[in-house]
Order: C-alpha cells, then sequence, then structure tokens
C-alpha cells in the first residue's frame, strides 16, 4: 500500500467540477492563497511512480506547486478523516471543555461554529463536505449518535448541533471579507498554510505517486533543509493529477512516531450535489442564536479578565518574530499585570499550571515551558510569550537573544 493510499477507495471522483477564473470554492474554511515559492526552493527532479502506483506524466515539484495554485474546483462532495495527535496532557475530558468553551464569552450556543469546530484540534473525526459555488458549501462533523453540521447557503450561514437541539444562524460575510465560521479543516487548507511558509530554508520535492480516494495523486514532500531546532519533520501533500487539489495532508514530527495532523479525503466525487443538500430549516423546539446576539457580554463574567491583555496585544500591532524559517519564534507580551503565575505557587495556589511545564531559566530571567510534539510556548515570569514549532531548548535560546 502506498503511502498516502485510503483504506476507503470507493465513489471515485467523476467529471472534474473546474470553472476557469473563478476560485475555488472547496476554500471556503480558509482561503489562503499559495504565494511566495521561489523557484530556487523547489527540487527540479521529475516524480517517478513507484511499483505498483498510477503511472503519471512526469512533472517538477515546481510544476506541482503551480498546479495546486491554479486548481479552481467549485463543485464536490466526499468524506475527510482528520486526525490530529499534538501529544496533549490527559486531563480527564477537561481540555475538551476548555476548547470548546473557548471563545463563547461565558454561556453560548453549542451550535456556534467558532467553539464546536475547535474540536478538530485533538483526536480523530469524520467529516462529510460537499461545495457547489461560492454560495453553497456543508461541513458536516460526525460524531457519536450525533451529527454537527455547517451549511452556507447563499446570505445564511447556519450551524446545527443535533445532540442538543441548538441552532445557530448568521449571515455570510460580504466578499472578500472572512467568516467567523472559518477554520482549517480541509486538505488544501493545511497544504496552503505549509507553501505559504516555503522559503530558503525549505527543501520541496517530488517523490512518486499514489492513489487517494480512487484519485490517481502525486507526492510532494515539504521539509526543512536542515532539522537542527525545528520540531518538524517533514510535510508530505498528495495532489490530485486531474484537478491540482490536495486530497491529503500529512505532517511528521521530527522526534518520529505518528502523525501530528493527518487529513484526507476517503471518498471524493466532483459531479454537482443536488441542491437540496444546502437546505436548511431549524428543527421544531431547537433553540436558535442569532449571530447578532452573540458577544452582548463580551467582557462580562469568565471574560472580564483578558481585556488588558487583548488591548496590549492590538497596541503592539501583533507578535515580532525572531529567527528564520522553520526556526522562527513569535514574540507576544501577554499584559498580564505581575506575571505568569509560576510552579512555586504564587499566583497559582494548586501549582497545576506549573505541573503541565517544565521551568527553565536564563538571560531572560526564569519562565514555563509549555511543550506539544509539534508547538511549544515559553511563558516568562515578567508576561512574555514565546512560541514557535521549534524545541525547548530554542525557544529559551530565542528569548535569551531577543529580549
Amino acid at each position: 500500500m502506498a503511502p498516502y493510499e485510503s483504506d476507503d477507495n470507493t465513489g471515485a471522483g467523476e467529471a472534474d467540477g473546474l470553472h476557469p477564473g473563478r476560485r475555488r470554492a472547496v476554500r471556503y474554511v480558509v482561503p489562503v492563497t499559495v504565494v511566495g515559492v521561489a523557484a530556487a526552493t523547489i527540487g527540479l527532479v521529475p516524480a517517478l511512480a513507484d511499483s505498483g502506483d498510477p503511472d503519471l506524466p512526469k512533472i517538477t515539484a515546481q510544476q506541482l506547486v503551480e498546479k495546486i495554485a491554479r486548481s479552481d474546483v467549485q463543485r464536490m462532495s466526499g468524506t475527510v478523516k482528520i486526525s490530529t495527535d499534538l501529544g496533549l496532557p490527559d486531563l480527564g475530558g477537561l481540555e475538551s471543555g476548555l476548547i470548546s468553551g473557548a471563545g463563547k464569552g461565558g454561556e453560548g450556543s453549542s451550535a456556534d461554529p467558532t467553539s464546536k469546530l475547535t474540536e478538530l484540534a485533538s483526536g480523530t473525526h469524520t467529516l462529510r463536505v460537499a461545495a457547489d459555488g461560492q454560495d453553497r458549501q456543508k461541513v458536516s462533523l460526525i460524531e457519536k449518535a450525533a451529527e454537527y453540521s455547517l451549511i452556507h447557503n447563499g446570505k445564511d450561514v447556519w450551524g446545527y448541533d443535533s445532540r442538543s437541539n441548538e441552532v445557530f444562524h448568521g449571515t455570510a460575510a460580504d466578499s472578500g471579507k472572512r467568516h467567523r465560521a472559518e477554520v482549517p479543516a480541509m486538505p488544501e487548507d493545511f497544504a496552503d498554510q505549509a507553501l505559504k511558509s516555503v522559503d530558503d530554508t525549505t527543501s520541496v520535492t517530488v517523490d512518486g505517486t499514489a492513489r487517494v480516494a480512487g484519485r490517481d495523486a502525486y507526492r510532494l514532500v515539504v521539509k526543512p533543509k536542515h532539522a537542527s531546532g525545528t520540531t518538524v519533520g517533514a510535510i508530505s501533500i498528495a495532489v490530485d493529477a486531474g484537478t491540482g487539489l490536495p486530497l491529503k495532508f500529512t505532517l511528521t514530527p521530527a522526534s518520529g512516531g505518528a502523525a501530528v495532523v493527518d487529513a484526507g479525503f476517503t471518498r471524493i466525487s466532483f459531479a454537482k450535489p443536488a441542491a437540496a443538500t444546502f437546505d436548511f430549516t431549524p428543527p421544531k423546539g431547537a433553540k436558535v442564536t442569532e449571530e447578532k446576539d452573540t458577544g452582548k457580554d463580551a467582557g462580562k463574567g469568565a471574560g472580564k479578565d483578558t481585556g488588558p491583555a487583548r488591548k496590549d496585544l492590538a497596541a503592539s500591532g501583533g507578535p515580532t518574530v525572531l529567527g528564520k524559517g522553520w526556526n522562527s519564534v513569535a514574540v507576544f507580551g501577554s499584559g498580564a499585570e505581575g506575571g505568569i503565575p509560576s510552579s512555586s505557587g504564587k499566583g497559582d495556589p494548586s501549582g497545576f499550571l506549573g505541573s503541565l511545564g517544565d521551568r527553565v531559566s536564563g538571560k531572560f530571567g526564569k519562565g514555563t515551558v509549555f511543550s506539544t510534539r509539534l508547538i511549544n510556548a515559553l511563558m516568562t515570569d515578567d508576561g512574555k510569550v514565546y512560541v514557535g514549532a521549534v524545541t525547548k531548548d530554542e525557544l529559551v535560546k530565542a528569548a535569551n537573544t531577543g529580549r
């Protein structure tokens, strides 16, 4: 079995649903453009099919990246499997509650996509997706004995949680603006974000071919030229040979083991979905929350204490970036009065925060490093935060030299 071969090869695509000169509709989730890929960083060795894999025309990495950028899929439907393993500590379900509650500013609808779709940040999930042009898209998160659906149909955006029988209703963003429901989920979104960051510290090559969800595909491999300091091992992208649409995205860490992110189609069709796919009427008895009514209590209750930090970040114009390429580190001023609570118990009587990280010290002072298999963060006791896909030692180094 080829590395990108799906466990479910049924439902191969029919006619390619392309429309020249238009933005691809599948990019509804995160509309990121592939830009800034220098030819000097691209491997120019043509792809050669491995034994048993599709025998496709030779193509260079530069040509394959350009094929992705030109992809203009307007109509499609299929099933996507997403697995995320950041290596977060097991908090007995607490972390899921913290993630799902983020952004609600207190009580909110369980159908609000800003919180519901963040569940994709951990575990394995199955999505059913469909798109018919710029104005009709649907993503359904399949759960145990329940389903969450996000539907965009014309000017309306609906979120429906069958478990709680709650509905969220909003209005689609104006042209050129992003809607609050937009979060990375599709293989092409992960791929575009990876390719956008390609620079002269990156190696981009074509590594044979594969079959994904019944489609012939090329394998594009993106990885750091020098692995020292970064937690990223390699990124593999399966690119549909016919449409240029990324069908599967896999990010493996430098430490080895299972992929940190593995997102790919198990079934895909480029036929036009039935119009009824995007119809939605709130079920009888469902609680409906309007988007315009959310956020009225922002800054009250649980969210009140975040005000100073938000003002500090807004005033600073965003993070400062230290370093280059895969070893770059973003620096935030947290704005936390009195600094970050430490494992000594000051400001954190239970010592819970400190127990989740490692205490470090250096020229910058003292702080705590919180680690995952990909992203690490150093919170200093005087209120700065250093974040990057780099090792703990690299974070400390950045804090020492970039203060």
